[in-house]
């Protein structure tokens, strides 16, 4: 298909131009007060010392270029009757976020004591950096916003995220350029191969080439126009060049690379929608190349700061202290010409406002950046139809993520006319056991196909790209605007996107403290070929730490599952997909697993987060334990009962208690963590003062972290992966890391008072069977009969 990109749009009439340069100054004027600023708003007095903060924080030189982006974006969204959302990427844009809200008036709306005259702007000037005031970036506290700028590179996978499923959605992007040179940020720009033009909605990057990061020029600033060109195309994008420091002309070039832009859009989806066209469309970009700091002083001491490194944060530092900078600031605010902006009372006076659309048209006020009022409960199934039978424990067997796939595609199939569920992953659906859902939906595709291609779906809902950086992004941008999914990864490489679930778990920390903001779906995943089923890939595939990394976060938003078999990792999967405003992080593995739990139990079981399998162990109910074997895991808990079955045959006079752990944050105190146990029922479970042998599936550390306050945290002793491993047979991975069934007998045998000198010749065929498997598998190259036909039916 094509598109005619050449027709040059309507010019700006003067009174428009006035309007739209009436609301940039005026938005220029509050993103400065709000950095300098705590009294005299409308400088109706000479400035002096005290009407400025004690510490400056904030960042000017990005302001003036979101501004005019916010200003455009006005008219556009009114002149059109859009729905539009903006992603903001550079990382503290807050002073010009805030400034247009409160100018459009969602602010006041959100925050009722900031209210649109001169007292709200004083107030909106001394909360920003300032104690209990909101941060120096865009954050869950900005209305409009579904970005943290904290951290740099995830704003153009979140805009993608945000258009999928949602046709009427513009979503603009603006990616500043120095998070343009991060790696999550250069790869979502492949992000509009996936891009639906008929389902999904529009992404209309703005690539702000101010020139300049903290200290240093940024990259694709210094680019010729004809390399930076090159490498837009590349990605499949035809860009819109506005460029330029004097303001009347920019807000004309401006004008017209929206309209040029806007009109393209509606092109490529009316080809799409109306006359079917199935080529990749080439999607408008703008790049919008002014000054870094724009407006602001061209000098200081001497030395140049507008259009450099030196406008980043604040260009007027000594303020307070120097009489010739608080000069230079007060010419500079009055350089916006605030009476013209504002009347007596501090009001925007009608021109500024010309330009702002009405209602959740607002960008501050759109419905799409608060996506839990928006949300709706999923249409999951109940668990009976997807169930795998159970009569007694351990007599089968199943994949469990390819059962929990079935469930998957019900749901798939259900949401498939309100298109409000995504599957997103690396490369990895079919591997991880997912692939019935290709049944219900394809893979999404918008780029060349062959005949050899399978599931590839221009209107597909698996998302799939070898990115988990994109992957996460997408599905983060796709829950907080009001939807679900579920992001399956191989355990050992989710790590790459630990920095990214900081940041998500930090806005649903304070999203949570905020009564406006609407609960959002949880962020689920699901970690399979896991560790333990690593022993084909090696030792680069095996790293159970993710856990860890989720455990040290706020107790409030994270949740970590250890199902140990098909029917629990259901019920788990079941509880999760029904969750809001948390991270749930869910471990299971792949390969075949003995069948546990029948259904009934495995939701008990699973609500209960730990419990006793007294069907495991030897306890008769006349008196304690001598010992307790824990686990969490599928694979711990496999070894596990296999030593509960050892224990039996060897020394049936012990009384063994069995422990499976589904939640592993049951092992903290009730007062750290909403799951957690009281005292009293942790010594109940695991016994005040007994050996307790626990089995764990990652790192053993962890568990000691959790439970070192308990009071039998003397008497824990806990096995797991040690960090050793190598391309292997899968038992020798638990033997090499001790935590194979005949070291766990072993460890019962020296920790329990009295076993040591009466069975020591249990231990020793323990020792024997652990040398036995070590010639076995270099010589044949599988695992013991033993261990590859054991069954607990044995």
């Amino acid at each position: 298909m094509s598109v005619d990109t050449r027709q040059a749009p309507a010019e700006l009439t003067d009174e428009e131009l006035r309007a739209l340069d009436a609301h940039w100054r005026a938005a220029n004027y509050l993103a400065v007060g709000q950095i300098y600023l705590m009294a005299n708003p409308l400088l109706t007095e000479p400035l002096r010392p005290e009407h400025i903060k004690p510490r400056l924080l904030g960042h000017w030189g990005t302001s003036p270029g979101l501004n005019l982006v916010h200003t455009h974006l006005n008219r556009v969204i009114k002149s059109r009757g859009l729905d539009a959302l903006c992603v903001w990427g550079p990382g503290h844009g807050g002073p010009a976020v805030l400034a247009n809200s409160w100018l459009e008036g969602s602010y006041t709306e959100t925050y009722p004591d900031i209210t649109r005259d001169a007292a709200g702007m004083a107030r909106l000037f001394r909360q920003f950096s300032f104690p209990g005031g909101v941060p120096s970036h865009v954050a869950p506290e900005t209305p409009g916003s579904i970005h943290e700028g904290g951290e740099l590179g995830y704003s153009l996978s979140h805009a993608y995220g945000a258009a999928l499923d949602n046709p009427g959605l513009l979503v603009t992007c603006v990616v500043g350029d120095g998070e343009a040179e991060t790696g999550p940020l250069a790869t979502s720009w492949h992000s509009n191969k996936f891009l639906d033009p008929v389902h999904d909605g529009a992404v209309l990057p703005v690539l702000h080439l101010n020139g300049y990061k903290i200290a240093n020029p940024t990259v694709l600033a210094r680019l010729p126009r004809t390399e930076l060109d090159d490498l837009l195309r590349g990605y499949g994008h035809d860009p819109i060049h506005v460029a330029g420091d004097d303001p009347a002309a920019v807000h004309r070039a401006m004008a017209g690379a929206m309209d040029t832009a806007l009109d393209r859009i509606a092109a490529v989806q009316r080809a799409a929608r109306e006359d079917g066209a199935t080529e990749r469309p080439r999607w408008p970009l703008i790049v919008l190349r002014t000054p870094k700091g724009w407006t602001g002083p061209a000098e200081v001491d001497g030395l140049p700061v507008e259009g450099t490194w030196r406008s980043h944060q604040v260009p007027l530092a000594g303020v307070r202290d120097n009489p010739d900078h608080l000069r230079r600031l007060e010419e500079w605010l009055r350089s916006y010409r605030p009476e013209e902006l504002f009347d007596e009372q501090g009001s925007p006076r009608p021109q500024v406002l010309a330009c702002v659309p009405a209602g959740p048209r607002r960008l501050g006020a759109t419905p799409h950046a608060n996506g839990g009022l928006l949300l709706r409960e999923l249409p999951l199934p109940e668990l009976e139809r997807y169930a795998v039978p159970v009569d007694k424990p351990g007599a089968t067997m199943h994949e469990p993520t390819r059962v929990l796939g079935e469930l998957l595609e019900h749901v798939m199939r259900e949401t498939a006319g309100r298109r409000d569920f995504r599957l997103v992953g690396p490369d990895e659906t079919a591997s991880n056991r997912l692939d019935a859902v290709y049944a219900a939906s394809g893979k999404a595709w918008q780029a060349e196909t062959l005949d050899v291609d399978e599931h590839l779906d221009r209107h597909g809902r698996v998302m799939e790209i070898l990115s988990e950086h994109t992957c996460q992004g997408w599905l983060e941008g796709y829950l907080l605007t009001g939807r679900h999914g579920l992001f399956s990864c191989y355990e050992a490489f989710v790590h790459i996107v630990d920095s990214m679930v900081n940041q998500h778990v930090k806005w649903l920390r304070v999203t949570r403290r905020l009564p406006w903001r609407a609960p959002i779906a949880s962020l689920n995943y699901l970690l399979t070929s896991h560790v333990w089923r690593q022993d084909h890939n090696g030792f680069s595939h095996q790293d159970p730490g993710f856990v860890d990394h989720i455990l040290n976060k706020s107790p409030e938003a994270v949740r970590v599952y250890l199902p140990p078999d098909a029917n629990t990792l259901l019920s788990v999967a079941d509880h999760a997909l029904r969750s809001r405003d948390y991270v749930n992080v869910v471990v299971a593995g792949k390969q075949p697993c003995f069948d546990w739990l029948s259904m009934d139990q495995a939701r008990v079981h699973c609500a209960r987060g730990a419990g006793i399998w007294d069907w495991a162990g030897t306890e008769d109910g006349t008196r304690e334990p001598d010992v307790v074997l824990a686990c969490a895991g599928d694979v711990p808990t496999q070894e596990v009962l296999a030593a509960a079955q050892l224990l039996r045959r060897h020394l049936p006079g012990l009384a063994v208690r069995v422990v499976n752990v589904v939640d592993i944050a049951r092992l903290m105190p009730s007062e750290e963590h909403p799951h957690g146990m009281t005292d009293f029922e942790y010594d109940g479970l695991f016994t005040p003062d007994k050996p307790v042998i626990f089995a764990y599936h990652g790192y053993p550390w962890l568990i000691h972290r959790l439970a070192y306050r308990r009071d039998g945290h003397r008497n824990l002793h806990v096995r797991g992966y040690k960090e050793i491993g190598t391309t292997t047979t899968p038992f020798d991975m638990v033997v090499r890391n001790d935590l194979d069934r005949y070291r766990l007998v072993m460890d019962v045998i020296d920790r329990v008072p009295g076993l040591a000198v009466r069975a020591a010749a249990v231990r020793q065929r323990m020792e024997d069977a652990r040398l036995r498997h070590h010639d076995w598998i270099r010589a044949h190259g599988t695992d013991l009969p033993e261990v590859a036909d054991w069954s607990w039916n044995d």
